[in-house]
């Protein structure tokens, strides 16, 4: 059928490679190691406007996904930085490592997040979650977490707003096309949490020519979380658009 002027969502027009929202996922299994870092080093790896905040708190995760309507299965590993934009704190994701590329595209395409094919292992052994993340054969980041005490799911600190960076290249030339600030708080709809625990996490961050996460290296560790859950993702809330609203 042709595709009419006003319409689309990706492409093949015919046969888009990623299907519309909403993208159901069922018992992920999650890890998230909370640290501090140096807050001069977290914002180097800001966009403006947003500044780093005072106590430098990073988030590094880890995930595998058996089954997902959208994107397939797929392992995952990704950093979030506490920071403020206006008169706001929350988390910016700076770095999503993705092993499923139709995830890639729908993740960098939808919401801006910035995902990059890696390879990913990961395993569950006694009472840890360890995930493994290189990035052209090189280790970039390693995640550990023990589930110590079973908790309910919102003992975890809320990491909302979810700022991510949406730039799409111009086609005629340098710079960007389209360049947008996305909150992606609202994308996640019809939570099922199924198990959450606390424990204690260990990170270690390497470098390799094609990415340097070793100036987040961590100054001192908060909590550790487990958590089972499944869940629908929706659509995100463009907050800033930097070519328009400039």
């Amino acid at each position: 059928m042709r595709l009419k002027h006003g319409d689309g969502w990706n492409i093949p027009a015919d046969n888009p490679f990623y299907p519309v929202l909403p993208a159901v996922y069922r018992n992920v299994r999650f890890q998230f190691v909370f640290f501090h870092a140096d807050p001069t080093a977290v914002q180097d790896f800001l966009p403006e406007p947003l500044e780093a905040a005072e106590d430098g708190l990073c988030v590094a995760s880890g995930l595998e996904v058996p089954f997902c309507t959208n994107y397939g299965p797929f392992q995952e590993s990704f950093i979030v930085m506490k920071c403020r934009f206006r008169d706001q704190t929350g988390f910016y994701c700076s770095h999503v490592f993705h092993d499923g590329p139709a995830g890639i595209a729908a993740g960098r395409e939808i919401y801006g997040t910035p995902k990059v094919y890696a390879g990913l292992k990961v395993t569950q052994a006694d009472r840890c979650m360890v995930t493994q993340t290189s990035l052209g054969g090189v280790p970039v980041l390693n995640i550990s977490s023990s589930m110590e005490t079973a908790v309910f799911h919102d003992a975890m600190p809320s990491l909302t707003p979810a700022w991510r960076l949406k730039v799409i290249p111009r086609a005629d030339g340098p710079g960007p096309a389209i360049k947008q600030l996305v909150d992606c708080s609202e994308t996640t709809q019809d939570l099922e949490v199924h198990f959450t625990a606390k424990g204690q996490g260990r990170i270690i961050l390497g470098a390799s020519p094609l990415c340097d996460l070793t100036p987040l290296s961590p100054l001192k560790y908060g909590d550790a979380f487990y958590m089972e859950s499944s869940y629908s993702e929706g659509y995100a809330q463009i907050v800033y658009d930097y070519l328009r609203d400039e």
